[in-house]
């Protein structure tokens, strides 16, 4: 399943009804685990749900830690709720201003889009403090999880890797690159995951349950290999331009091996 918009009839989970309180509830956005969040509007203020099936492999509760540890810092959205029953889990959002980097405006913008995405990952490697920061995206225990774990059958893999015998790709992840910068990481540093406000500037992030201290390019290998997704080829350098850093082959594909076979 391939993480986009949905386009057909959502099934509103019965816990995301009783949240809304009366409130028009929107399916906005489903994910590659089966999880969807849900934008709830009315008389109340207008928040986000996101809801995760039980046994999916998320942790909405860590990401509402992290919400509100990178709150102070960076713009995040605010924890409003967060819980668990035997359906699944929810975390509960109010709402940002801004639209998501996926939306058709910017779609139809990408180097505007581009730029900002750049710029804002810029903002949050710079503001988010290291040494205070509890949380980790360590290289090594993602290096575990891949080689014990992960993705094992090359025909799930990226096209990009799915040359690659498994002992080709568990030798090329063995080799690991060293730390360029490290900086707090957003995680997830995909495209729908930046919001941006109307003129086409970085607003915020959202989705930041892996955030973690790890090398800056765990983080922008996977924001510029997203643009290719999301936009199309040939973006990679104005990204990159626009977060103040040149090209690292090496270690771009090094952390996109790993995010391809990561669980």
């Amino acid at each position: 399943m391939i993480a986009s918009i949905p386009v057909d009839d959502v099934a509103v989970p019965p816990v995301v009804a009783d949240l809304a309180r009366g409130d028009a509830v929107r399916a906005v956005w489903r994910n590659e685990l089966g999880g969807l969040t849900f934008e709830l509007t009315g008389a109340r203020e207008r928040r986000f749900v996101k809801w995760l099936p039980a046994g999916a492999r998320a942790d909405l509760s860590a990401e509402a830690v992290r919400l509100a540890w990178a709150a102070p810092f960076t713009p995040v959205p605010r924890v409003l709720d967060a819980g668990s029953d035997a359906d699944g889990s929810w975390l509960v959002t109010a709402a940002l201003d801004g639209t998501s980097a996926v939306d058709p405006r910017w779609v139809a913008r990408p180097e505007v889009a581009v730029r900002a995405l750049g710029e804002g990952l810029r903002a949050l490697h710079d503001r988010l403090p290291v040494e205070d920061c509890p949380f980790a995206w360590d290289v090594r225990d993602r290096l575990t999880r891949a080689l014990t774990g992960g993705r094992d059958d090359p025909a799930t893999w990226h096209p990009d890797h799915a040359h690659l015998t498994v002992a080709e790709a568990t030798a090329r992840l063995a080799d690991v690159p060293t730390v360029d910068r490290l900086v707090v990481c957003h995680g997830d540093a995909c495209v729908p995951n930046t919001l941006l406000d109307d003129d086409g500037r970085f607003a915020a992030h959202v989705d930041l349950g892996t955030l973690g201290v790890a090398d800056r390019w765990a983080d922008l290998a996977i924001a510029t290999w997203s643009t290719q997704w999301n936009y199309g080829p040939g973006l990679d350098d104005v990204l990159l331009d626009a977060y103040g850093v040149a090209p690292d082959p090496e270690r771009t594909a090094y952390y996109r091996l790993l995010w391809d076979l990561t669980p």
